[in-house]
């Protein structure tokens, strides 16, 4: 493919759009074919074409009512064999085609933005990326998740091999790895906007940004290569099949082949934005530009123009207009430069450029290696006498320079770039060039007077420059750094004294008044029973409802006396909470007053050291009907949940992050809570699983519970974006807990969310859930770990 070492040559140009053309990518079907989309709001498939050189149009497809930006192949399903085409539009929306007809089979609606870039998955997951600074994941015709963190529009996204991973590239000038739904970890080193991404490997990719470089990243954060050559921004990218060379193509007009890291070639078209390419399975190059026409390149000699279409290209690129602004051809002063006869000298590299003067015009040439000649590239126009400081400034390795000069050190050498401000000090200058290529230092002089010459004596200004770290920036705050896993003393981990412990192993969960999985009890089946699933879909709530309630009353009477005065409890308000307590406990007849409740408020709106008693009672007492409907009602649920949430801080006491979870699963008991914590769940989710990466396993439990609560209700209602959000916390939980009590009950929460929906099947597959759990089916105790993953397993 590209490691043969040919040169490319034009294979076809080939008209057919009416205006730019912004999108590529070669199809499945028909094969060797492609696809591709214009700001003329269509998107056209291209089928080789048997009798020549050529490609011949298939069809046209609308469906947009604003310019198509980005187009994508869905691979191919049991339903449609031959895939589908999916396309994304300045009207916000994504079309998706059939490869046969020209209306669209169904419309995406969810972005509130031009639609900038498509990337297809397994299971037929799609992701997007727009201006609204978001990217969404769609399956079928469905929007799972939206991915959000990103500050500026998304203007490149990918699905990587391994499930569950992707990609998005930001004009916040930061590309964000996302697992399951969650941001996990964030790539900086642009300096401008990243305009595309391209996948090696599974563990490699690379990026292009407006900063006119190309990095090479490992998944795991580390910048592995910065490739330079573009004198503009890089707008598209694309990688050669089962090699990593590949091609580029940006605002300096050219198409760019690179093989083993170096640019090994340059090809410049007759249009100044070269929007996009892409690769086919042959290693030919299709580019699309601003003057709508798509040209293909090949390596082979067979699939190569005829010499009447080379010359016709030639003739179109020598007539072409160069805006010198652009900084393409560096520093052009009309008066000093040579004539005709600086043409009969050979070039020293390929995509070498020349500048001539003829009859008053200045002409660019640019050197063909396999040709051996040099090749007009257009007429410089607007050129006569303009220095650099009326042209603006040259883009060198991202960043703007007044001057970038070519040094040649000696005439068999290579020329060396020397980027140069009139702010500089010229001798610093001259000696960092120097040390950077590793140059003789008896240059020194002779570079230092080269720059003072060059630049006419511009006066030198002294600017301080804050330095800041170019891949952190200064301060950036790094979640979770500080708050480290605790390990756990052996005394009353929450108060240092007292034998009551919220969190304590022995206070099991059990549904009152039957045996239950969940404790363990029964938990042992014969083999004969084990082919039935007793697991999932799990019908009903899990709750935590086991008590002390002597101790409870006991700790919350002596943390009493350490209370402010405006917050400590009166005898009374002591008596009404243990009315309250024993009314809840012994499931008596009897029905809190409106007056116990205000007491129980106040006192979970204790200081955070000594509000866990309160807060156990707030627990218990939640599962009463009147408790549920009196805090997560219409009226009075925001205070509720504000109070619940700021308990869930991962740097807060553990006991209070277990009893708030513990009372947010009991809230599902009865239909005013179930409504409530349906309704917050985004916010609810997001925070809770911020508890995750700490140590306490009853922590996990009651994470894994208010899961696998969510995943009950999901069942009923069957809303497919809360499923996505639901299987990515299971997926992400599952990573990090080692306990198999919350193992199981997020499996239950899995078994659950697919039951009777081959939708949740496909997301949870194109999660990787399934690779994440196989390690589960071979648990020996608790049986029941390894028999409801086997379960999972059978649906996936």
């Amino acid at each position: 493919m590209a490691g043969e070492g040919g040169v490319y040559r034009l294979r076809c140009s080939l008209a057919g759009h009416g205006q730019d053309v912004r999108g590529l990518t070669s199809g499945l079907f028909p094969q060797g074919g492609f696809v591709s989309v214009s700001r003329d709001r269509t998107a056209r498939l291209w089928a080789p074409d048997g009798l020549n050189r050529g490609f011949t149009e298939m069809h046209c497809m609308s469906g947009h009512s604003n310019f198509v930006s980005c187009v994508c192949i869905i691979p191919p399903s049991d339903l449609y064999p031959r895939g589908l085409i999916a396309t994304g539009g300045n009207d916000h929306n994504i079309c998706i085609f059939t490869v046969d007809k020209a209306a669209p089979l169904y419309i995406l609606k969810g972005h509130k933005n031009t639609v900038c870039s498509l990337s297809s998955g397994k299971f037929g997951t799609l992701l997007s990326g727009s201006w609204d600074t978001t990217a969404k994941v769609w399956l079928n015709d469905r929007c799972m998740m939206t991915l959000q963190g990103h500050t500026a529009a998304i203007w490149a996204v990918k699905i990587l091999p391994e499930q569950g991973l992707m990609l998005t590239g930001s004009a916040d000038k930061t590309i964000k790895l996302w697992k399951a739904g969650r941001c996990e970890r964030a790539f900086t080193g642009h300096e401008d906007c990243v305009r595309g991404l391209a996948i090696l490997s599974e563990m490699e990719f690379l990026s292009c940004a407006n900063d006119a470089s190309v990095r090479r990243w490992q998944i795991s954060g580390e910048c592995l290569q910065v490739y330079y050559g573009h004198t503009n921004y890089i707008y598209s990218i694309s990688v050669f099949p089962q090699c990593k060379d590949f091609v580029t193509t940006g605002e300096d007009r050219s198409l760019r082949i690179w093989k083993q890291g170096e640019c090994a070639q340059t090809i410049r078209l007759p249009a100044q934005s070269v929007w996009c390419c892409c690769v086919l399975e042959n290693g030919d190059i299709v580019v699309g530009a601003s003057d709508g026409i798509i040209r293909v390149f090949t390596e082979s000699l067979e699939r190569t123009a005829s010499a009447e279409e080379i010359q016709a290209f030639e003739n179109e690129l020598s007539q072409a207009s160069i805006d010198p602004k652009t900084g393409d051809l560096g520093d052009i002063s009309a008066d000093d430069l040579p004539g005709r006869e600086h043409l009969k000298d050979p070039g020293t590299r390929d995509g070498q450029t020349r500048l001539i003067k003829d009859n008053g015009k200045v002409e660019a040439y640019q050197w063909s290696v396999s040709e051996g000649r040099w090749i007009k590239i257009g007429d410089v126009v607007g050129s006569s006498g303009a220095t650099q400081q009326t042209s603006g400034k040259v883009l060198f390795e991202g960043k703007e320079y007044d001057y970038v000069f070519t040094i040649d050190v000696n005439e068999s050498g290579p020329s060396y770039k020397l980027p140069y401000n009139i702010t500089d000090d010229p001798w610093l200058t001259a000696y960092n060039f120097l040390q950077k290529n590793d140059l003789n230092p008896m240059f020194l002089d002779q570079v230092a007077k080269f720059i003072m010459d060059n630049t006419k004596g511009q006066t030198l200004v002294n600017t301080t420059t804050q330095f800041s770290d170019p891949f952190t920036g200064a301060g950036r705050y790094v979640p979770g750094s500080s708050a480290g896993s605790n390990t756990v003393p052996a005394a009353d981990p929450f108060t240092g004294a007292g034998r009551y412990v919220p969190g304590s192993t022995s206070n099991a969960v059990a549904s009152v008044g039957k045996a239950d999985l969940y404790t363990g009890m029964g938990a042992y089946q014969s083999p004969a029973a084990k082919t039935e699933n007793i697991y999932f879909p799990k019908k009903e709530a899990v709750t935590f409802d086991q008590a002390n309630p002597t101790q409870i009353l006991g700790k919350l009477k002596e943390l009493n006396g350490s209370a402010s005065e405006e917050q400590k409890l009166t005898e009374d308000d002591l008596i009404i909470l243990e009315k309250i307590l024993f009314t809840i406990c012994n499931t008596s007849a009897e029905t809190p007053t409106a007056q116990q409740l205000q007491t129980l408020w106040k006192a979970v709106n204790w200081p955070e050291d000594i509000v866990f008693p309160a807060l156990d009672i707030l627990r218990l007492s939640i599962r009463h009907p009147t408790v549920n409907e009196n805090f997560c009602s219409e009226k009075d649920h925001v205070q509720f949940i504000i109070l619940l949430l700021k308990f869930l801080n991962p740097k807060g006491k553990q006991a209070n992050q277990l009893l708030a979870l513990r009372a947010l699963c009991n809230c599902f008991v009865s239909q005013a809570g179930q409504k409530l914590m349906m309704q917050q769940r985004d916010e609810i989710m997001t925070q809770a699983i911020e508890l995750k990466s700490g140590s306490n396993k009853n922590v996990h439990i009651a994470l894994a519970t208010l899961t696998l609560n969510y995943a009950v209700c999901l069942h009923k209602v069957n809303n497919i974006e809360g499923k996505a959000q639901c299987l990515s916390v299971i997926s992400t939980v599952m990573e990090v807990v080692q306990d198999l009590e919350a193992i199981f009950r997020l499996l239950v929460a899995l078994g659950t969310l697919i039951s009777d929906d081959t939708n949740a099947v496909q997301l949870a597959k194109s999660l990787g859930v399934d690779s994440q759990i196989k390690k589960y089916a071979s648990v020996s105790e608790p049986t029941k770990v390894s028999e409801c993953c086997r379960f999972v397993l059978n649906l996936l």
